[in-house]
């Protein structure tokens, strides 16, 4: 069996190019080449761009294959263009949406991939949205052979997850706990939360891949268990060594504080949402949550902090996190008391 990565080697894709292999799938990776070294042994790299749709039609010249992965789409143009490059040429095509599609604010916290798609809060989740009801246009009219998977929260042992962070990723964050610093937790950090290890993804989407059930449908994979964002910096504070000193913030201040925050937080991170895994479960039996997040945490701080080129640390977020958390605890120390008449 034939599949083909476009990516192949970024937080969700790596394992699952290294199961794929494992499994006996003769694997090419097409993309720039600037992971190689997350490419696994036995696989093809083609590099190339994608957006170069040409280029791309060249490089994989007259080749077919039993499966095509995008993990790089993210308006309705890409997948329009991947629709031209595959159309007859693959026998089932991956699209990698996203779970913040579904509708906000949520009518229930109980998430079906039946849920209805509305995100008016971010721009990413529309564009997924819109390339969703794309490719479900080119199935109905021509079969083309879309599979589309909703990943929620998904983390590795290379990326801390956390709800806020600069533009460097979650180990300023991990950092500040461990020395101490107040972080900052959108919310009263009691809203439920669902991470997923992409160890335990890639075996979800590996169990799809080829699977007749998967033809024309819309899984999300995610894993089983639900943490509030207290319990989840608790988990990352246990594994650096510290306990958690959490300045708790409105979701809306913050969005107020930095725009760009509002689509990741009133679009996404500030939902309770639950997740009816029974649908992904059904098409793949063997899939279910193996790694806690308490552990996996744990696995992303050890090997975070063995590795110094995973050690973004950004001196503008930490100064920020500094004076944002400084100013709202003054406040909210001047703010007048209540007192029972």
């Amino acid at each position: 069996m034939k599949a083909l990565f476009i990516g192949g080697t970024g937080t969700i894709s790596t394992e699952i190019s290294r199961l794929c292999v494992k499994q006996g799938w003769q694997l090419t990776l097409l993309n720039r080449g600037n992971a190689s070294s997350r490419v696994p042994e036995g696989a093809r790299v083609i590099c190339a761009d994608i957006r170069n749709e040409e280029h791309v039609r060249a490089a994989i010249g007259g080749e077919t294959f039993d499966v095509v992965a995008d993990f790089i789409a993210f308006t309705e143009e890409d997948v329009q263009r991947d629709i031209r490059l595959f159309r007859g040429r693959c026998a089932q095509y991956f699209f990698i949406s996203s779970a913040s599609a579904y509708q906000k604010p949520l009518s229930s916290p109980w998430i079906t991939e039946g849920t209805p798609l509305h995100n008016p809060c971010w721009q990413y989740s529309r564009d997924k949205i819109a390339c969703e009801n794309a490719l479900m246009k080119a199935y109905h009219e021509e079969l083309f052979p879309v599979t589309i998977i909703r990943p929620s929260h998904t983390y590795c042992e290379r990326s801390i997850p956390v709800a806020l962070h600069g533009g460097k990723g979650g180990f300023q964050v991990a950092e500040r706990i461990r020395l101490g610093k107040p972080v900052i937790v959108p919310g009263d950090g009691a809203t439920l939360w669902t991470l997923t290890h992409s160890r335990d993804f890639a075996v979800a989407f590996v169990g799809l891949m080829g699977n007749v059930h998967a033809l024309g449908e819309v899984f999300h994979i995610t894993g089983d268990e639900s943490l509030t964002w207290n319990q989840i910096y608790e988990c990352i504070g246990r594994a650096v060594g510290q306990k958690p000193r959490m300045v708790h913030i409105p979701s809306d201040t913050l969005g107020l504080l930095n725009p760009d925050w509002v689509g990741n937080l009133l679009g996404d991170k500030s939902n309770t949402v639950l997740f009816d895994n029974s649908k992904i479960k059904r098409a793949v039996p063997q899939f279910h949550t193996t790694i806690r997040f308490d552990q996996g945490v744990r696995e992303a701080v050890e090997y975070a902090y063995s590795h110094p080129e995973c050690q973004y640390f950004d001196p503008a977020f930490d100064a920020w996190c500094d004076n944002v958390a400084e100013a709202y605890e003054r406040l909210a120390m001047a703010l007048p008391r209540f007192v029972k008449g």
